[in-house]
């Protein structure tokens, strides 16, 4: 498991990709303010939108998640903690003005670009301001 990547996945670099291509520019890693220990995968600080690409093991994916047959106990209890924190992490972000936008490893990449575009785009209007390049 130690050889598992815990950022830069390749779902993460192909949104990354196309955000970058369609002149979106963002943060990557961002910490999460006021939670220390917790990052934001895709971060628009500008406009407070958050973008969380989840594994479907470790974050337990109802269609993908797998259960380990080997020390399940402890497995059970590990990924139930990252999905608590998932949560938290969600509920703590939108409390302090952000959108949180979660989409896990097996969505097409395409597909998650233009529902993050479309986001960022929604809440620059919201502000008044146009757009950046």
């Amino acid at each position: 498991m130690s050889r598992q990547a815990g950022k830069d996945t390749a779902c993460e670099l192909a949104v990354r990709r196309l955000l970058h291509a369609t002149g979106l520019r963002y943060r990557v890693e961002y910490p999460v303010p006021g939670m220390a220990r917790r990052r934001i995968d895709i971060a628009f600080t500008s406009v407070r939108v958050a973008v969380l690409i989840d594994g479907c093991f470790w974050h337990g994916c109802p269609l993908h998640a797998t259960q380990p047959k080997s020390n399940a106990e402890w497995w059970r209890q590990k990924l139930d903690r990252n999905m608590a924190r998932d949560t938290e992490t969600t509920e703590h972000l939108t409390a302090a003005g952000w959108e949180v936008l979660r989409f896990w490893e097996h969505e097409a990449p395409d597909d998650v670009a233009v529902r993050i575009a479309t986001a960022v785009e929604r809440r620059r209007a919201e502000q008044g301001r146009g757009r950046r390049r």
